[in-house]
């Protein structure tokens, strides 16, 4: 993105030294670079970075940055700029992503490929320059104006040898000359333009040099001296925590925070304002840098009328109503812009002006979390704001709620060197905290570990990081944290308690029914499984020990505790049970929980002995037993009418099953034979039989649907 020039100014040419890139910038605009360094920097636990830029600029100004390229894309989405007290920002510009060979051959002189001066002349045929001759040539006057016309190779005697010369020929107001480009001294083009196009390509040139750094460039425009601000939110590391927690026999656990922050820009930070986050805000990329396309249609044209474009009007608000809706935002954007003086940029002055421009200024950092409210947005900005600006007081470090988030303010300027890291205190108090041993069998089977009981009274949020033990000035181990709001308690463990050791027993359990009933045919039996754990303690060390059991919490499989103290603490996964053991005895700590579980017997078609042995259960009631008893007599009415069924089937499966064998013989016997009118006897007789065997299973069909629907019925009614 190019600014615009307010004049051309002449640019001399060399055969040796084309021109100086610093030289170019300064001459292609005309606005003083200014140096902004970096006086803010807000880091969170999200990847991203707040950095804000400060400073003075005079008249019109210009301030050169670099970034890397993957920076740029979070540059775009989120950098705010301000110009205080009547200045205006008039442009942002920065490198496009085109490779560099692609810009430069773009521009009317192509600087491609290290091109000599003859070369640059031969592509500006037809403009015209000025030409200052070496000293002490004989032949051609000491300055010389024309238009180019072109450049040829010409043998020229020396010595004995013919030698290759490259001559200019250039037309004059005296006529057409030719000159040998060995005696040029210098050539300054007389077209602006093309000035002007020559340092742009050398700027480009220059800026190529590293690859992958990107600049951009901020014009300021206004009258006098005054402050200007730039802030954006750029990827960066996360910065961590560390703790170190000591621990006296007497007095309380002292713990002591420190920040890590690292620095991995090229540039120093020097006596910078940093604050520390401890949030998550939502930040994501976003390709705004890349030139992007989208794929449109070719269409035909008609060859008939075409309809007029279809106006469509939104669904979600009546016409009238989004009228006056776009009607009062855009009166309401003209006043802003008439009290601000012109769209980013303010005119508040005084001692209180910084902090409000900076709760201005990060109204654009809360779209960083867009995940909180409008009111803590607007919370979160003002405060930050405030913040950035304070002075530092005595302690290293002040942290305060932020909406939902915490900050640590860290109260002195830093001053941190590029590509380095360093370590900040953000906490230094004593705590509440209770020495325990802790016992979970899936960490370690036969010991606990030795560990705190701790209570968060800094008053400030602790986020997740390692903590080193010392026990006095001893190093006792290590432990890890997560995240710990104020008032919150913890435990922390850092080594294996030998003096101590537990072992895990699991008695057998015990079942018993706890409820018999039944509704409509359907009997409930309820089932109370109890399961015991007893935690065998052995204390052989010489002081008394607070043993903290982990037990598994199984309320998601139905288990309640029973004849058991109540937890001090219940998790997701585990119970959390508090004993002491003084030192050289042994205890024990048992656990014991129960569980329901029903099963369902179904007495539609539930053998007699399943009946009954429902009947037989102490927890079935008096009316249930009786109520079973007269629904097993009707059950036998509809199992003898099952019985005479299914016999009589067999016996018509018999003689069906026998006629077949008779047709078969039939088939195969001459009916002269003997045996044949035998056949023929039985088989009549069999039918005789068969048509009485099935008039008898229709009738007992019937008994069985009957004996079958009155048995369902007292089922349906079977209710206790």
């Amino acid at each position: 993105m190019a600014v615009p020039l307010a004049g051309a100014v002449g640019l001399g040419l060399t055969a040796n030294s084309l021109y100086s890139a610093n030289e170019a910038k300064k001459l292609d605009d005309p606005k003083q670079s200014v140096s902004l360094p970096i006086t803010n920097v807000v880091l969170f636990n999200s990847g991203v970075g707040y950095f804000a830029r400060s400073g003075e600029v005079e008249n019109e100004a210009r301030v050169d940055l670099t970034f890397p390229e993957t920076d740029i894309n979070d540059l775009l989405k989120s950098m705010t700029l301000q110009d205080f007290n009547g200045g205006t920002i008039s442009s942002v510009s920065y490198d496009s992503h085109e490779p560099v060979a692609r810009t430069l051959s773009s521009f009317a002189i192509n600087l491609n490929g290290q091109p000599t001066l003859a070369d640059i002349l031969r592509q500006t045929r037809g403009e015209k320059i000025e030409i200052v001759m070496q000293p002490g040539n004989t032949t051609q006057p000491g300055n010389l104006q024309g238009t180019i016309l072109g450049l040829e190779h010409q043998k020229m005697p020396v010595g004995n040898a013919q030698l290759d010369v490259e001559m200019l020929n250039i037309a004059t107001a005296e006529g057409l000359r030719s000159v040998k480009m060995m005696d040029v001294q210098r050539v300054r083009f007389t077209n602006p333009v093309l000035e002007n196009e020559l340092r742009r390509a050398l700027d480009t040139l220059a800026l190529s040099h590293d690859t992958l750094k990107k600049s951009v460039q901020l014009h300021f425009s206004g009258d006098g001296k005054r402050k200007v601000k730039v802030g954006y939110v750029i990827e960066a590391p996360i910065w961590k925590t560390s703790y170190r927690l000591v621990l006296d026999k007497d007095g309380k656990p002292y713990l002591q925070g420190w920040a890590i922050v690292e620095n991995p820009t090229d540039e120093d930070w020097g006596t910078v304002k940093m604050a520390l986050v401890s949030g998550r805000p939502i930040s994501f990329k976003m390709d705004l840098y890349n030139p992007l396309y989208i794929n449109r249609p070719t269409v035909e044209p008609e060859l008939f009328a075409s309809l007029r474009p279809q106006a469509y009007e939104g669904g979600f608000k009546p016409e009238a109503e989004a009228l006056a809706r776009n009607r009062a935002m855009d009166e309401k954007s003209k006043s802003e812009a008439k009290g601000a003086g012109g769209p980013m940029q303010a005119k508040r002055s005084g001692a209180t002006r910084d902090a409000k421009d900076m709760a201005y200024e990060m109204d654009a950092l809360k779209k960083t979390a867009p995940g909180m409210a409008n009111g803590a947005d607007r919370d979160f900005a003002r405060q930050l704001g405030e913040r950035m600006e304070l002075g530092s007081v005595a302690s290293s470090a002040t942290a305060s709620k932020l909406g939902d988030f915490f900050q640590y303010v860290i109260d002195h300027p830093v001053n941190l060197g590029r590509q380095k890291s360093a370590l900040l205190p953000i906490v230094g108090k004593d705590i509440e905290g209770t020495r325990v041993s802790i016992y979970n069998p899936g960490v370690q089977v036969k010991h606990p570990l030795l560990g705190l009981r701790f209570k968060n009274t800094t008053g400030v949020h602790l986020s997740q990081g390692p903590v080193t033990v010392f026990e006095g000035s001893t190093y006792a181990g290590d432990a890890r944290i997560l995240d710990v709001t104020p008032n919150d308690e913890r435990l922390i463990t850092y080594a294996v308690d030998l003096g101590t050791e537990v072992i895990p027993q699991n008695p057998n359990g015990s079942s018993r029914i706890t409820s018999v009933k039944s509704t409509k045919g359907i009997v409930h039996i309820v089932r109370r499984n109890r399961e015991e754990k007893v935690y065998k303690i052995s204390n052989k060390s010489e002081t008394d020990r607070t043993l903290v059991i982990e037990h598994p919490n199984r309320t998601n499989q139905q288990f309640k505790l029973v004849d058991t103290p109540k937890p001090v603490e219940e998790l997701a996964a585990v119970y959390r049970f508090e004993t002491k053991v003084e030192a050289g005895k042994s205890a024990e700590y048992k656990v014991a929980e129960e569980r329901d579980q029903g099963e369902q017997i179904s007495l539609s078609n539930a053998q007699d002995d399943t009946i009954k042995f429902v009947m037989n259960l102490s927890e079935a009631s008096p009316a249930l037993k009786a109520k079973l008893t007269d629904a097993l007599k009707v059950k036998h009415v509809w199992d003898e009418a099952r019985r005479e069924l299914q016999q009589i089937t067999v016996d018509i499966q018999r003689i069906t099953a026998d006629q077949d064998r008779i047709r078969k013989n039939l088939r195969e016997t001459p009916k002269e034979a003997e045996v044949y009118q035998d056949y023929l006897k039985k088989l009549s007789a069999q039918e005789k039989e068969m048509d009485k065997l099935t008039d008898k299973q229709k009738a007992l069909m019937a008994q069985e649907h009957e004996a079958r629907k009155s048995f369902d019925n007292f089922l349906i009614n079977l209710n206790d």
